[in-house]
């Protein structure tokens, strides 16, 4: 029977919260990790209920539904995206934190106590820096902590803020028939927003005017931002209960990020990501492809952690290990029927340099994934001239 005529396995309605579009099931669970955020604004905008269905291949998906087929429905079921209330009592506080793991979401590799240390942060309003290696899962825990905080949220990506005051703090605009005004930024508004959660995604690529902006916003002892470009200058207090969550990216092989002003970094409680191992790497593939081949998963763990052990030795030959991001990217193409050598041609070869031929970081890597293809066609790893190269040495 087709699934469009089959009830659906779960159902949330979608409520506007800050600048994010976040859905509810029916036990007050938030659902915002598995629906995509265009399916959400959409469905907000137009005023319908969402409901999940598994098509075909096994695959969950959501789509419009009506009200008169989700009536009487038991709701959603179990998630591991869960928000709860947060106490106030300090036993209270304790006992929340302490029990907190469970609010983690599975695709999310973050041990316990990073974790705990991570919602503590937030609990208690701290400015947390989330800091890694790109695609180790930075923003995704900022945003699961955020999903697990009965609390209202926004989101703003520094990186690719072109104008940071008007980002930060708003715009002069002209009108012929009402002369100059100052429209506030949305910032403004999440500032004086009481126990707002914000988001500063990519704050090391930030250019320098946010960074300074944000210093008084930041400092536990002014907690203001001024409307400079507003008549008179207004102060705005940062409301009570406010956390600040950033994400940033540390290192010299960062090349379009800046040096983080030491300033700027002391006003941060910083949560560092780990790289995943290889049992972790593996676990979390089959958790989000259940339906590929699980040796083949097994594979990918085993390669991406070859090269992170590599370009960590001493006498590396290449300069980066293969990301979280990356082999996730990989998996899907498997799930949507490449083969693990053409998987690796379009997703892993291009992040490394050919230049060297034989001696390159690209044939390196090439050597470690033809370990793992056994079907034959190991011979096309190399193109032609790599071949000779390695046939005149």
């Amino acid at each position: 029977m087709s699934n469009k005529f089959n009830n659906p396995e779960a159902v949330v309605r979608v409520e506007k919260s800050g600048n994010r579009f976040n859905a509810y099931d029916s036990d007050g669970n938030k659902r915002n990790s598995e629906i995509s955020t265009h399916t959400r604004k959409k469905a907000f905008n137009e005023n319908y209920i969402l409901g999940r269905f598994t098509g075909s291949t096994g695959r969950k998906y959501w789509r419009r539904v009506d009200e008169s087929v989700v009536s009487g429905l038991s709701g959603a079921g179990n998630t591991n995206t869960t928000s709860v209330e947060v106490p106030s009592d300090h036993a209270e506080v304790l006992n929340f934190i302490h029990n907190s793991y469970s609010l983690k979401p599975k695709g999310l590799m973050m041990n316990e106590l990073k974790w705990k240390y991570l919602v503590r942060s937030g609990v208690r309003g701290k400015n947390i820096m989330m800091t890694g290696p790109a695609g180790c899962g930075k923003t995704m825990a900022a945003k699961a902590l955020v999903n697990s905080l009965d609390r209202p949220d926004f989101y703003f990506n520094l990186g690719a803020t072109q104008d940071p005051r008007a980002t930060l703090i708003g715009n002069v605009h002209f009108e012929k028939s009402s002369g100059t005004y100052f429209s506030e930024s949305v910032f403004v508004k999440a500032v004086q927003t009481p126990n707002a959660v914000i988001l500063l995604d990519e704050l090391s690529r930030a250019h320098p005017d946010a960074w300074n902006i944000l210093m008084t916003v930041l400092d536990y002892g002014q907690r203001y931002l001024r409307l400079d470009e507003q008549d008179g200058q207004a102060t705005v207090k940062v409301a009570d209960g406010v956390t600040f969550v950033a994400t940033a990216n540390i290192g010299n092989e960062y090349t379009s990020t800046r040096v983080m002003d030491k300033a700027l970094m002391d006003r941060f409680t910083v949560v560092e990501m780990d790289v995943l191992n290889e049992d972790e790497e593996y676990e979390l593939l089959t958790y989000m492809f259940p339906h590929v081949d699980a040796d083949t998963l097994s594979s990918v763990s085993k390669i991406a952690n070859l090269t992170r052990v590599e370009s960590k030795s001493d006498t590396a030959r290449i300069g980066s290990g293969i990301s979280t991001r990356t082999t996730v990217e990989l998996s899907g193409l498997l799930y949507d029927g490449f083969s693990l050598q053409e998987a690796a041609e379009v997703s892993i070869y291009p992040q490394y340099d050919d230049a060297g031929g034989v001696d390159s970081e690209r044939t390196f890597v090439k050597q470690i994934l033809q370990k793992f293809c056994d079907d034959g066609s190991n011979d096309d790893l190399f193109n032609e001239e790599e071949v000779e190269e390695a046939t005149a040495a």
